[in-house]
């Protein structure tokens, strides 16, 4: 029996290409990866591999934060300047709230490995109960960019009336202020 809550995930993958088979996707294993190493929770995935549709994302993100109940949505995908890139405006039209922190700190990390993190356009919003952060679509960069971010998480997670989400201390320690830290029993 896991002592920690458990926490329901909504991973998504934004790509015209994967859709359609061109080729394999790589951003959900990436972000289930990612995830089932640092987070000490039991999780469970909602995964969606989705077209650069706005009101797709628009819907997909709707579902997993009102019906599925996700605390944390991630997608992959549809941040850049291309035409068919409107991950971030579908992210905004849904959110209640835009953290503009989270964008801002994600190109700050991304900057440190590619000047073209400049052209991102990620945001992060609270739907609800849910966070939603966008990513970029490189496996190496989604794992560089949580690496950078993931620590606010929790305690976001937290703020918004989620589940306490503990990590792996030694991989990504979370933070929390102490008067929010949960007392071991």
């Amino acid at each position: 029996m896991n002592e920690f809550d458990p926490v329901r995930i909504g991973v998504v993958s934004i790509s015209d290409r994967a859709t359609s088979g061109v080729y394999e996707d790589k951003g959900l294993p990436a972000l289930k990866d990612w995830l089932g190493g640092v987070l000490l929770n039991p999780l469970e995935y909602e995964a969606r591999l989705i077209p650069d549709e706005q009101p797709i994302i628009e819907s997909t993100l709707k579902e997993l934060a009102d019906e599925k109940c996700c605390s944390l949505i991630l997608t992959t995908g549809g941040t850049g300047p291309a035409l068919r890139d409107v991950t971030p405006e579908a992210t905004l039209a849904v959110g209640d709230k835009v953290l503009p922190g989270f964008g801002e700190a994600m190109r700050a990390v991304s900057l440190r490995y590619v000047p073209t993190a400049i052209l991102s356009r990620q945001v992060g919003v609270v739907r609800g109960k849910s966070l939603i952060l966008n990513l970029p679509g490189q496996p190496k960069a989604i794992g560089e960019t949580l690496d950078g971010v993931f620590a606010a998480v929790p305690y976001c997670i937290d703020l918004i009336g989620g589940p306490y989400m503990e990590t792996h201390p030694e991989k990504i320690q979370a933070f929390r202020p102490k008067s929010a830290i949960r007392k071991k029993d």
